[in-house]
């Protein structure tokens, strides 16, 4: 008769550890999936033309809206176009970065109620390749980030606004 020897004792793993890995998995897995995800919900970036005085061709966001990275005295902001809004907005941490100081006190009307601000001039407000001067501002925006911003008619007076499909094009006037 063959003996084998007795088989020596499996130490028992350390409790935890493999729920910390797991754990640790799923967190990296949501980690990627947030960052494509933000990739893919970003709004599409508007192109400038410089052909014929210029063109800015704005596609449609899924959220219905029009995007354009642009400055307000050389702070970068996003605008949003809001074709019912009387002036540029944005919010006081925009204003405060950009020197937009002094000016006068103002109320908003805004869909979330009145809220106080001031209407600064701006040295400049760019967006896609136009940049135009002494372009009237409101402070004290609250929505979404601190760097979105407003785009309203005291800028959009500017251009030729037509519509081509889901595309906003802007043609300097």
């Amino acid at each position: 008769m063959v003996r084998f020897p007795a088989r020596a004792p499996e130490t028992p793993r350390k409790a935890g550890t493999r729920p910390w890995l797991i754990w640790l998995a799923w967190m990296a897995a949501i980690a990627v999936l947030y960052l494509l995800m933000v990739q893919l919900l970003a709004p599409a970036k508007a192109t400038f033309s410089a052909s014929d005085g210029g063109t800015l061709h704005v596609p449609r966001h899924r959220d219905g809206h029009f995007y354009i990275d642009g400055a307000v005295n050389g702070v970068p902001v996003q605008f949003m176009v809001d074709t019912g809004a009387s002036i540029v907005s944005v919010s006081d941490a925009v204003a405060h970065a950009a020197a937009l100081h002094g000016g006068r006190r103002a109320v908003f009307s805004t869909a979330s109620g009145p809220r106080e601000g001031r209407i600064v001039v701006a040295d400049s407000v760019a967006l896609g390749g136009f940049t135009l001067r002494g372009i009237e501002v409101g402070t004290g925006l609250a929505i979404g980030n601190d760097a979105q911003a407003l785009l309203g008619q005291n800028v959009l007076r500017h251009f030729h606004v037509t519509m081509d499909g889901s595309t906003m094009v802007l043609r300097p006037r």
